[in-house]
């Protein structure tokens, strides 16, 4: 799916797309963003990047882990940060959670100028992969760390099967009956065949400069938080 159509997707699925996460995900979603929060183990007033923000469910994760760090999120779709804006300043974290637009293969952010990087299920939307990677680390300062969430598949064969099965003819058709489109979340299990295996995701994440690269897996391995870090100088 190209660029216009992904985003024209998240401009159409936004209003919903909290209810329709937790849902499909039988609430598993919370879980896997206090996992990713608590993973960052920031420093007073460190500066997160969320690349991908969305609704901001995910910054504001980090922001209550952290009360005292900065989270700034992007994300392309006017939609989606709309939506966010009008969570954070529901939970009066305006002054802690900023959202701009904006494109995760050419960030309007200065280089080497923030401490942790965060994308959650949003890499996959990406064609350009290296390019996104590429700007990740630009950013990050020096000793600065990158974690992207993403879906996986379990590796225990019966798990795997039982899985694919709900992944790949129970979640479309329910999710695309619940977003109220015909398409949102077959391209789900699309976007997600058509993702790298951990081994070839881990080389593109050293190849874009990052070491300590490591994988943390979540729920049996539905969903692995990838993570490489930016050699400091």
């Amino acid at each position: 799916m190209k660029d216009t159509a992904v985003k024209a997707m998240f401009e159409t699925i936004a209003p919903s797309y909290d209810f329709q996460n937790s849902f499909l995900s039988l609430r598993r979603d919370i879980y896997w963003r206090q996992v990713l929060a608590d993973s960052l183990m920031l420093d007073t007033g460190a500066l997160v990047l969320d690349v991908a923000v969305g609704t901001a469910e995910v910054a504001l994760a980090i922001s209550e882990r952290y009360p005292l760090a900065r989270v700034v999120g992007v994300d392309f779709s006017p939609g989606m940060l709309e939506v966010g804006r009008k969570k954070i300043a529901a939970r009066g974290a305006a002054d802690k959670v900023t959202l701009t637009a904006g494109d995760g293969r050419q960030l309007p952010i200065k280089s080497d100028s923030v401490d942790a990087l965060t994308i959650s299920f949003g890499l996959r939307n990406v064609e350009e992969r290296d390019l996104a990677l590429n700007e990740f680390y630009r950013v990050l300062k020096p000793g600065g760390r990158l974690f992207v969430m993403e879906f996986s598949y379990p590796d225990q064969p019966l798990l795997y099967r039982l899985y694919r099965f709900y992944f790949d003819y129970i979640l479309p058709p329910v999710g695309n009956l619940i977003s109220r489109t015909n398409y949102a979340y077959s391209y789900l299990a699309e976007s997600v065949d058509s993702f790298p295996d951990d081994p070839h995701f881990i080389a593109e994440i050293a190849a874009a400069g990052f070491t300590d690269t490591k994988i943390k897996k979540l729920t049996f391995g539905i969903a692995k938080i990838f993570q490489g870090r930016k050699e400091a100088q």
